[in-house]
């Protein structure tokens, strides 16, 4: 055995049973067909989720199931069933997880309102289309859709339990660990070979892999190029162990020119995803600015009386792609104490602070002036809280700390973010100030959604005035 071999970890009892023919992989099949009539499940339960509340809103409307709802429902269901697959949300993993299905088939529900809307404006067939029936089917949908999703969710989990993929791992030469719901296969044991010149040993290996969904393949280096070359033809995604790139975090394999090349890094946020991301941002704060510019003129008229000096106190911190920007903060500080790099974290009695300034940093007012950096699209709503260049966790630059710190700034900076809302926030005086908020930032990109936006926008508002905002 090589050493690459030597490296892995005994399977010891870990995965399921490995004869192709076993009731393990008998089992697999079934996950399989089960997991075709859940999604079709999740389908028609939004079909009926919808079509009962529109139902509802024309009884409430006009005392009967009105035409009008039938008209509704022959231009939203078509609409919203098409939308919501090109979301995703009728994936196996969002059907098993009813926060990302049902936070998907709301944004798909919204998205298809506002295209009708759209359509009868366009049309012009607003006297024939029932206002109150659509405005209230709407709202009663908002509520019935995401609790059909959790329905049809909790059935998926006790049908295909904590795993929705069925994955099988070929163990040849070479052993790595696998749960309790991977069908562990050793390739020796099993007479599953590599070799392009047997038709049955292939006919054996497809058919052990029949209802896999991803196959890992764990050999020495030298048996790689046969088991890439086999599980090409496989119908499914089949994976070769390579450990010595761990170093590299590579995230898959490119081409450039017919040459192969490993993928390190992508955008986290497609072309559609930033859209939404951006439209969200800029729906509220311009309907957000219209209530606080009396609260920030307040603020400033404070500010000015309190203390000499410019109102605004502006900072290059670090954004997008790690491009400096100039980020604007009502200003907390007497002007002659002010930190411009950021060397030094502000503390609980800090006697930098104004007697304005403490009021403002402990209600967040300090930051409402960001609104304008999210209008000019340096800064998001929701996104990893910029820093400052010299900022420090004790007497390290963030940094030095850390080098995934810098992966944070693939998406805007926000007024707030996952951080902030679990707490994370003042003084960076010891090492785990800072690891604590880049593991919240790197899980926020790693697993990004216009729901999840949403809901740590709400969130904040708990957290508005907070023991750590000083």
């Amino acid at each position: 055995m090589s050493d690459a071999a030597d490296a892995y970890v005994p399977a010891a009892h870990g995965g399921l049973a490995a004869d192709p023919s076993s009731p393990d992989l008998k089992r697999l099949r079934a996950r399989r067909a089960w997991r075709a009539c859940l999604r079709v499940g999740a389908a028609l339960a939004d079909i009926a989720a919808i079509s009962l509340a529109f139902s509802l809103a024309s009884l409430i409307r006009f005392g009967t199931l009105h035409d009008q709802a039938l008209m509704i429902l022959g231009v939203v269901l078509p609409a919203f069933v098409v939308i919501s697959a090109g979301q995703k949300t009728y994936n196996i993993s969002s059907v098993v997880e009813p926060r990302t299905g049902g936070g998907g088939a709301i944004v798909a529900f919204l998205i298809t309102l506002s295209v009708v809307a759209l359509a009868v404006f366009f049309l012009k067939v607003g006297a024939e289309f029932s206002r109150a029936t659509f405005g209230l089917g709407s709202a009663i949908a908002l509520v019935l859709v995401p609790a059909a999703r959790y329905g049809i969710g909790a059935l998926a989990r006790r049908t295909l339990g904590g795993a929705p993929l069925n994955r099988v791992i070929i163990q040849d030469g070479a052993r790595l660990p696998a749960s309790q719901d991977v069908v562990v296969l050793d390739a020796k044991r099993e007479n599953l070979e590599p070799r392009l010149d047997d038709p049955t040993l292939l006919d054996r290996l497809g058919r052990a892999l029949e209802a896999a969904d991803e196959v890992l393949v764990a050999c020495p280096p030298e048996r790689r190029m046969h088991w890439a070359t086999v599980l090409k033809g496989a119908d499914v995604r089949a994976e070769v162990l390579a450990p010595e790139l761990d170093a590299l975090g590579s995230l898959g394999i490119g081409n450039y020119e017919g040459r192969s090349t490993l993928v390190v890094a992508a955008a986290p946020l497609g072309i559609v995803d930033r859209f939404l991301k951006r439209a969200l941002d800029l729906a509220l704060t311009i309907l957000v600015l219209p209530f606080v510019l009396p609260l920030m003129a307040l603020v400033a008229i404070a500010i000015r009386i309190d203390s000499r000096g410019p109102i605004l106190f502006a900072q290059e911190r670090v954004g997008l792609g790690n491009r400096w920007f100039r980020m604007y903060k009502f200003r907390s500080m007497y002007v002659d104490r002010l930190d411009l790099d950021g060397r030094r974290s502000t503390g609980r009695d800090d006697e930098r602070i104004t007697r304005v300034g403490r009021f403002i940093r402990a209600t967040s007012l300090d930051e409402l002036p960001q609104l304008f950096n999210v209008l000019s699209g340096a800064m998001s709503i929701v996104g990893p809280r910029p820093h400052a260049l010299g900022s420090r966790a004790g007497d390290r630059l963030f940094w030095d700390i850390d080098p995934t710190y810098w992966q944070r700034h693939a998406v805007k900076p926000g007024l707030t973010g996952l951080a902030q809302v679990r707490g994370y926030r003042g003084a960076t005086e010891k090492r785990e100030d800072l690891t604590n908020r880049l593991d919240a930032d790197l899980e926020y990109l790693a697993g990004w959604t216009l729901w999840r936006d949403i809901k740590i926008i709400a969130a904040t508002f708990r957290v508005l005035i907070h023991r750590n905002a000083f």
